[in-house]
């Protein structure tokens, strides 16, 4: 079977507590590994190693098919990839009008990122990372990265350099994400997930009043971001698999919007050039399955029906029945199962402990094979 599988699983993981103690060591409390050289620190690396080692053996040892390095070499999700290259700058000082929310209400910003010069690409530290992960692992190696989209989104529509030639934008960053995603293959990367929230944003009444503020279509913008993913994906070899991840926001337990699929659900499905999708479904933020009549044959949505903002691990049967309700919708033979996002989006990580995280991922593996029986 091709990825994505029965049971699978977004990225991110918890970090182990010396490797971030190692990282404030080494690097500080800030800094992207990329801002400095991927793995300058030898001491760091060697941490690293260990600790991926570990994990990959734990995703191995519950039976996941594909696993990951749980982006361990990464403080942030995205910016390790973005700070490499050249013309970005980022602030994180939470200033940006992007809010992170939890039950509460808004906990903090968003790091505001800004295009200071002409994108260029530089040798990453993800393809380094993901040459490790293929070499320790016997499953097969999945890598993730942010998807050309969600980076246009994080500039909240202020394109600094560019911004009197907006294709002049799309084009650099493009290119820089096709050298990218060329570097991964001849790595040897054969899965690899785009990770993106702009599009579940925009689901969002709030969020695409935000993009009417820069003066944008959100419909169109839609429009927009599925030519530019098909744009960057247009290249790759047919045995790759690439997937495109969907969540609302996943950092330390919060979020950052709220919304069904159904005003975006057409265009994902049907416009974007994907082998498949990770959907966040664990909560009612996510709304309902309806939006899954979109999905034509020969793709597959992976249902993330496992909350990784909570401890609670799901029980069997509360799993299993969701996915019946989704199979009402949508083929079951096109389904799949996962956690909603990751489990440590950023270095901290969320709000549950190693024994949980590890106990989600096997209940994935068990609701799995029960269900589909392959």
């Amino acid at each position: 079977m091709q990825p994505p599988f029965r049971a699978d699983q977004v990225g991110s993981l918890l970090r182990p507590e010396r490797l971030k103690q190692a990282r404030e060591q080494f690097l500080g409390p800030q800094t992207p590994t990329s801002a400095i050289g991927p793995h300058h620190h030898l001491g760091l690396r060697q941490v690293e190693d260990e600790c991926i080692r570990e994990v990959v053996a734990m995703q191995e040892r519950i039976g996941l098919k594909a696993v990951t390095d749980g982006e361990f070499r990464r403080r942030s999700w995205w910016l390790e990839l973005i700070l490499g290259w050249e013309g970005f700058e980022a602030d994180r000082t939470g200033s940006a009008k992007l809010k992170w929310r939890d039950a509460s209400g808004v906990t903090q910003g968003f790091s505001d990122l800004n295009v200071v010069g002409p994108i260029r690409w530089r040798p990453s530290s993800v393809v380094r990372a993901f040459s490790f992960l293929k070499q320790n692992t016997k499953a097969l190696p999945k890598v993730t990265m942010p998807a050309p989209n969600c980076v246009h989104y994080y500039t909240g529509g202020k394109l600094g350099y560019y911004k009197q030639d907006r294709d002049a934008f799309w084009a650099d960053l493009v290119a820089a994400y096709r050298q990218e995603l060329k570097a991964l293959v001849d790595a040897g990367a054969r899965y690899i997930q785009l990770d993106d929230t702009s599009i579940a944003f925009i689901c969002d009444p709030a969020h695409r009043e935000y993009v009417r503020s820069w003066g944008e279509d959100p419909m169109q913008l839609l429009e927009t971001y599925a030519q530019k993913i098909n744009e960057t994906v247009a290249e790759l070899p047919a045995e790759v698999t690439i997937t495109l991840h969907q969540c609302r926001g996943n950092r330390e337990g919060n979020w950052a919007a709220e919304g069904g699929y159904d005003p975006v659900a057409d265009v994902l499905f049907n416009r974007i050039n994907v082998n498949g999708y990770f959907l966040e479904y664990d909560t009612a933020r996510a709304g309902g399955f309806e939006p899954l009549r979109f999905l034509p044959k020969g793709k597959r949505v992976v249902l993330g029906l496992v909350s990784t903002k909570s401890a609670r691990v799901e029980t069997a049967d509360e799993l299993t029945q969701r996915v019946a309700q989704a199979a009402k919708v949508a083929p079951l033979e096109q389904l799949a199962l996962s956690p909603q996002c990751g489990f440590a989006s950023s270095i901290k990580g969320n709000p549950l402990g190693y024994a949980e995280q590890e106990a989600k991922l096997a209940r994935i593996v068990e609701v799995a094979d029960k269900v589909w029986r392959e």
